[in-house]
């Protein structure tokens, strides 16, 4: 019974809240991000999830459009919030405080009800209170930009009326010459020299020219004949004092300059207040209203009518708003406007600057209050001039059906695709007409119409394009919104093309011709590389309507080339022919090697025969020299391409001198002399990274370095240790090496000065000595000519120019709790289990 009374209660709370404030009008864009967040929240206390958001605040009364902009501003939001342990750990404790608060469940529902109420209440007060529009000129007094102030150096006007502490400057030109600068007294009184004391006050400047003119000629005689001209203008302009009064922002009285004007004195006070009337600014002077200003006037058509010349003690009094209304939505300048007795809907649309693009133009809705309640009327375009708009009206213009009443569209193979309109009774025939007709690749047999039914469910009509088009079939009637698809037949089948591949200048595939021929295509390709000018051509072609119990899965075609020259290139090629142009097995391109080093004659030598080997390359650069260091000697087999690398490197090389180098990348003599023995892919990874990620990069990156014994070599030519040369090689042949490299997880990774009989442990100590994540078990020695030697119960032996690289320990993974318990559970029943065996 209590939950059905809360439950009534609380239904009745927010219908009278939906009652008094009108959600409808509501604008996203308006809110901040704290109030979607608030709203979010009252939506939560409400019972709505996240996913339910929607349809809690259609519930409200707000447009769909104003709900899809909800959703995205909310997606925007949450991904500028923490992450989701962090959001859910605050819910919890302000929910966790909330607990302790309450007190027993009823007051804790009771209090929890009235919260969500109140919250509603304030939630919606504060929607609507930003996004409810301005008063439309309610920012022309507060611009910065727009000052209003008055213009004291243009030539004094005819009209102005002369007062105390002005000054006047009287000009006497033409057969007499003088200046007077005549202060106007207190009594408004100027003295004239030679003629005495003329009272101005209250004259205008054309008043008191005449004036002082006829009472200059008496003493300058030519002033009658014309020959003497006088001329009067103001100098220092006097100071007035103007009163505002009414509702102002800032009501009081003002001094300003007697060029002031009424909207000089608008902008000194800030305007009208907000309930002020910006129709009806009343100028009063000696009692009587001497001007009345329309500011909608200036405002809308820029005009300033009854913007008078203030006087002092002039008084500017702003009555309050007699009528207001407010129009939203599609239109251009959406606000609060002012409205005066005669103006229609019309006059208030003109004011928000017409409808927008979006509008829907033919009715406006209009919010009314009676004095009982609310209601919702339809104005339509044929009565906006008639109709008499209220205070407290709130017009909507409403946006237009994303919609078309007489669209349809036609894509696919016809000459003008596209969106075209639909006339009465137009049929698909005159549609096709009008897209230029059906291209030739067009399939004939069956085209598409998608067609929406009465209750928007999709549905598809079928037709063939060409007994419609020949009229054998009866022509049918087109819908709104129907799409018209004809396929071409290149959209219904895989994509022809040939495929060349192999010794030609652009490999790659080549689109399907018909009566395309194989010279044709190997033409497309490029033609024919050097290296098959004596080979073959292999044409591999699809079989279709395989046998299942047919081994061949394709048919190929060889073609013999002799001289560049095709035997056969007539064969005419069909969809997806692969064509494989092959090399010629006796060709042969130069093949290059490098030695450098302890030779006589170091350099890049061309390789003469098929079998030439190390020793062979030796004897034709002179041999060695008396410093080579044969043990360290190695051979790097890097490929054609990286020895063209090292060529360009080299001679890049040669543009710095080796002092330089060594200080760019920190290489003493005995790293230099180290690098000529091998291991430069080793340094240059060094002196990139530090020394344990160097040790990472020699295990896990495969080496070019091939371990040879040149002394072996040399002492017993063509044997196995011999081997022959390849493209790319290069040799070197180090000088004798002094040093052994100690590098990875050892205390002070360094080079070492070589001792000979000392074992690996003493040039780790060397080093100091082995860090606690060191693996001790894997260390392996890189000697200088490529060779890599491990660890096989003693440490390996330690030569000059060697690398020692001591690898890291993988990271052991610490047992959490969980683990402990898994472990305790496991050996627990082992025990169990072996207790039970013994019994």
């Amino acid at each position: 019974m209590r939950r059905l009374f809360v439950l009534c209660f609380t239904l009745c709370c927010l219908i009278q809240l939906k009652g008094q404030v009108n959600v409808s009008s509501l604008k996203v864009d308006n809110l901040s991000d704290a109030q979607i967040e608030q709203y979010v929240k009252q939506a939560e206390l409400m019972g709505y999830s996240d996913a339910q958001l929607p349809d809690f605040a259609r519930a409200q009364g707000i447009s769909a459009t104003e709900v899809k902009k909800l959703q995205d501003r909310l997606q925007r939001i949450k991904k500028n919030k923490q992450s989701e342990s962090q959001v859910s750990a605050k819910s919890n404790n302000s929910q966790g405080s909330g607990r302790q608060v309450l007190g027993d469940p009823s007051a804790r529902g009771r209090n929890r009800f009235l919260s969500e109420v109140d919250s509603l209440r304030f939630m919606q007060d504060s929607l609507l209170a930003v996004g409810k529009p301005k008063v439309f000129g309610a920012d022309l007094f507060k611009n910065n930009a727009i000052t209003f102030e008055p213009n004291l150096r243009m030539a004094t006007p005819s009209s102005y009326v002369i007062g105390p502490d002005d000054e006047l400057l009287l000009d006497i030109t033409g057969d007499n010459e003088v200046s007077y600068k005549l202060p106007v007294s207190p009594e408004g009184n100027i003295k004239v020299e030679y003629v005495g004391v003329i009272n101005v006050s209250g004259l205008s400047i054309s008043a008191a020219r005449s004036k002082i003119s006829q009472r200059l000629s008496s003493v300058y005689g030519a002033i009658n004949s014309g020959r003497t001209k006088v001329d009067v203008n103001i100098g220092n302009i006097r100071s007035i004092r103007v009163t505002l009064t009414g509702a102002v922002t800032k009501p009081g009285t003002y001094t300003l300059p007697s060029l002031a004007t009424v909207f000089n004195a608008l902008y000194a006070s800030g305007g009208p207040a907000e309930n002020g009337s910006y129709r009806d600014v009343q100028v009063i002077r000696n009692n009587h209203v001497v001007s009345r200003i329309d500011i909608y006037d200036f405002l809308v058509n820029g005009l300033q009518k009854g913007n008078i010349r203030l006087q002092d003690q002039d008084v500017i009094h702003i009555p309050v708003y007699a009528n207001r209304v407010q129009f939203e939505g599609e239109v251009k300048r959406p606000a609060i406007f002012e409205i005066v007795k005669g103006e229609s809907l019309q006059d208030v649309l003109n004011y928000a600057g017409g409808f927008g693009e979006n509008a829907y133009s033919a009715k406006i809705k209009v919010f009314q209050k009676t004095d009982r309640e609310r209601k919702i009327s339809d104005i339509y375009a044929d009565q906006f001039a008639d109709y008499e708009p209220k205070n407290g009206d709130n017009f909507l213009a409403e946006e237009l059906l994303d919609r078309y009443e007489n669209r349809v569209s036609i894509l696919g193979a016809v000459f003008r695709p596209g969106v075209y309109g639909l006339e009465n009774g137009m049929t698909l025939r005159e549609l096709l007409e009008k897209a230029q007709g059906v291209r030739e690749d067009a399939f004939m047999e069956r085209g598409l119409i998608n067609r929406l039914a009465a209750d928007n469910t999709l549905q598809l009509v079928n037709f063939n394009v060409r007994a419609v088009l020949d009229g054998k079939v009866a022509d049918i009637i087109l819908m709104r919104e129907d799409k018209i698809s004809i396929s071409s037949i290149f959209d219904l089948r895989d994509e022809y093309k040939f495929i060349v591949q192999g010794q030609v200048r652009r490999p790659g595939e080549f689109p399907y011709a018909v009566n395309a021929t194989l010279g044709d295509v190997i033409q497309k390709a490029g033609g024919l590389t050097e290296e098959a000018k004596n080979a073959r051509i292999e044409i591999a072609r699809r079989i279709r309507n395989r046998d299942a119990q047919d081994t061949v899965s394709s048919n190929i075609i060889l073609v013999n080339i002799r001289n560049g020259k095709l035997e056969d290139s007539s064969i005419v090629l069909k969809p997806y022919d692969v064509v494989s142009v092959l090399g010629d097995a006796n060709y042969r391109v130069q093949r290059q090697v490098k030695i450098e080093g302890e030779v006589l004659y170091p350099g890049i030598y061309t390789i003469n025969r098929e079998d030439e080997r190390i020793s062979d390359v030796i004897t034709r650069a002179g041999g060695l020299t008396a410093y080579a260091y044969t043990e360290g000697a190695s051979l790097r087999r890097t490929g054609t391409s990286k020895l063209k690398a090292e060529i360009k490197k080299e001679k890049e090389l040669r543009k710095t001198e080796l002092g330089s180098e060594a200080a760019v990348h920190g290489f003493d003599e005995e790293d230099d002399a180290l690098n000529i023995g091998g291991n430069r892919a080793t340094k240059q990874a060094l002196s990139k990274v530090s020394q344990s990620a160097a040790v990472e990069a020699v295990v896990a990156e495969p080496s070019d370095l091939v371990g040879i014994e040149l002394h072996k070599v040399l002492a017993k030519p063509y044997q196995r240790e011999d081997l022959l040369l390849l493209d790319g090689d290069i040799i070197t042949v180090p000088k004798e090496l002094q040093t052994v490299r100690v590098v990875g997880e050892v205390l002070n990774p360094n080079n070492v000065v070589y001792v000979k009989g000392k074992s690996l442990s003493y040039y780790v100590n060397q080093a100091g000595g082995f860090t606690s994540e060191a693996l001790k078990k894997k260390v392996f020695v890189q000697y200088a000519n490529g060779a890599v030697k491990g660890r096989s119960g003693n440490y390996p032996e330690v030569k000059p120019g060697a690398e020692i690289v001591v690898p890291k320990r993988a990271p052991r993974e610490k047992l959490n709790a969980q683990g402990w318990i898994g472990l305790g559970t496991g050996v627990a029943s082992l025990a169990a289990i072996i207790v039970s065996l013994l019994r």
